[in-house]
């Protein structure tokens, strides 16, 4: 399978474009690895291989995930987020301990926490509700991403406002932390949940406005209507 991920790299390599490549550091403070592939064409290479690995046992397919991810490029690690969600039927709560250490090795950047955890992660919780709990122990690491990951995880079950109350929770524990990473992480997982509990997340903002950094705030209350808004953004 190594000659698969020699030819994968190939084709992401051969796709990269001028414009993408010149304008991809630019959406990073941190310095990132890439070819400068546009993330629609990386789905559409990831989906043309999935049929290859589809049949693969979960500890080949992890060991090829392993592998890309090994790369440090952005686009390999996209790879393995557009594969595992398919995988999905096979996955269950006990390979989170695996994407936890793939997390803490592996993810150095905002696109490769939120692509891996928005679906794989994401669908994984919203699949076995239980181990939402493992989420609430990732917002006390000591990793920026692990700490990111445990809000954005729950980013495509809060636009349908599930585990609203597990929202909170994780808000909690991430609420004052200094990462603006971070806090962009919990505020963006309030504004999916204001979609449908608009209310509730007015409620929380105010509640927590005093110590709650700017960046979340704002993010939280995107959505929330003119007169909300401006009640959350005035100086206390």
């Amino acid at each position: 399978m190594s000659n698969l991920i020699a030819q994968l790299r190939e084709e992401l390599k051969a796709s990269a474009d001028e414009k993408t490549k010149a304008s991809f550091q630019r959406f990073f403070k941190e310095t990132v690895r890439y070819y400068g592939v546009k993330t629609a064409t990386v789905g559409k290479i990831a989906k043309k291989h999935w049929s290859q690995v589809a049949d693969l046992s979960k500890a080949e397919l992890f060991a090829l995930c392993e592998e890309l991810y090994s790369s440090g490029v952005t686009e390999d690690a996209f790879v393995v987020s557009f594969w595992l969600p398919n995988y999905m039927d096979k996955l269950e709560p006990a390979d989170l301990a695996t994407f936890k250490g793939w997390i803490e090795r592996y993810i150095d950047n905002w696109a490769k926490c939120d692509g891996f955890c928005n679906h794989t992660v994401g669908e994984l919780i919203e699949k076995h509700p239980e181990s939402v709990a493992e989420l609430k122990r990732w917002a006390k690491s000591e990793n920026r991403w692990l700490k990111r990951a445990a809000a954005v995880s729950l980013i495509v079950p809060a636009k349908k406002g599930a585990f609203l109350q597990d929202a909170f929770e994780i808000s909690d524990l991430l609420l004052v932390d200094g990462d603006d990473m971070v806090q962009k992480g919990y505020g963006w997982l309030l504004k999916e949940e204001s979609r449908k509990h608009p209310q509730e997340i007015f409620n929380y903002v105010l509640q927590n406005k005093k110590i709650m950094p700017r960046t979340a705030l704002r993010y939280a209350i995107e959505l929330l209507p003119k007169t909300q808004k401006a009640e959350a953004m005035k100086k206390n």
